[in-house]
């Protein structure tokens, strides 16, 4: 079982990045080192949490989490999608089929939430009331369920830069898909989303929402890609706490990386200026809600060790150094 003191003792360990030079040609992402070698790639998640499209700070075990809980996922929806996973060599990493990203990520949602400019609640309260495509009733409250889940398509946002929330129409207008693609990878997100709810309500936890990334093989097969179903991805709640909070107007109980985006609001930081350092108590209360997450929803103890994660990578690693 992993404490609060084990940490608060990783507070100095976490995994900032790799720097491998002998896994391939590398691609740094937010969160994620990619290493190319072929048809594979290799993916290193490192401890580096963002919010807002920045870099906000490190968490303890935050990749080891990721890492475990999207190959959980990955598992238990194959059967809907391909995904891009082959094996998992080490607590923070993955081996993955190589393919070409897809540039719009398929965002569900159930319920109307949200701190940043692209979240429902937060364009809902400016007035908007066709949001990507979805028309939306006035009346509604801060966190109610939607009639059915809606779709909200992002654009991927180049490196330091924010994702848009757009249309169907929009996408398609743009190029950036064809009708095909763009229907199929819908239909697919919606089935994902459902398997999600359908799990996660079993163990008394409400999938909010959450995004899906997509990429083509070589073949011209689309595929899931990056992760599914993590708290970086998705919104997680209590579901014996939801009613009576929403009727309260109440904050959700949650367990999701929403915690520091309100702790950032709350400090007037929504993306732009400097970023606010992030106490140690936020950063310990934040991997402790990763770690519960991964384990109210798997239903699987989190196993991790004190100490710096570097060596024992580049250990399980070895096979693949050139």
């Amino acid at each position: 079982m992993v404490t609060k003191e084990m940490i608060s003792k990783q507070l100095p360990y976490c995994l900032e990045g790799t720097k491998f030079t002998n896994l391939g040609e590398v691609y740094e992402g937010k969160v994620r080192e990619n290493y190319t070698v072929g048809d594979r790639r290799i993916i290193v998640i490192s401890d580096r949490l963002s919010a807002f499209d920045r870099i906000i700070t490190k968490l303890p075990f935050k990749g080891q989490v990721l890492n475990q809980m999207a190959t959980f996922w990955f598992e238990k929806t194959k059967d809907i999608v391909g995904n891009h996973m082959i094996e998992t060599p080490d607590p923070n990493a993955i081996v993955v089929k190589e393919c070409s990203a897809l540039p719009v990520e398929m965002v569900v949602r159930g319920y109307i939430t949200g701190v940043t400019s692209t979240s429902a609640w937060y364009n809902y309260e400016k007035g908007v009331r066709n949001f990507c495509g979805n028309m939306l009733p006035e009346g509604l409250k801060k966190n109610q369920k939607f009639d059915k889940p809606i779709l909200t398509p992002s654009t991927k946002a180049a490196h330091g830069g924010h994702d848009v929330s757009v249309s169907k129409e929009e996408i398609l207008a743009e190029g950036k898909l064809n009708e095909e693609d763009f229907d199929y990878m819908a239909d697919v997100a919606m089935k994902l989303y459902n398997r999600g709810v359908e799990i996660a309500i079993k163990q008394g936890i409400i999938l909010v929402d959450t995004k899906y990334e997509f990429g083509k093989t070589k073949d011209g097969e689309i595929i899931l890609i990056d992760e599914i179903h993590t708290p970086d991805s998705s919104r997680f709640w209590f579901a014996d706490e939801y009613q009576k909070r929403f009727e309260a107007g109440e904050t959700q109980k949650k367990i999701d990386k929403e915690y520091v985006r309100e702790w950032l609001a709350d400090q007037g930081f929504i993306g732009e200026g400097e970023v606010p350092e992030v106490p140690d108590e936020i950063r310990i209360e934040a991997s402790r809600r990763y770690i519960e997450a991964y384990e109210l929803i798997t239903g699987q103890k989190f196993m991790a060790e004190v100490g710096d994660p570097l060596p024992r990578i580049e250990k399980n690693l070895q096979k693949y150094i050139q």
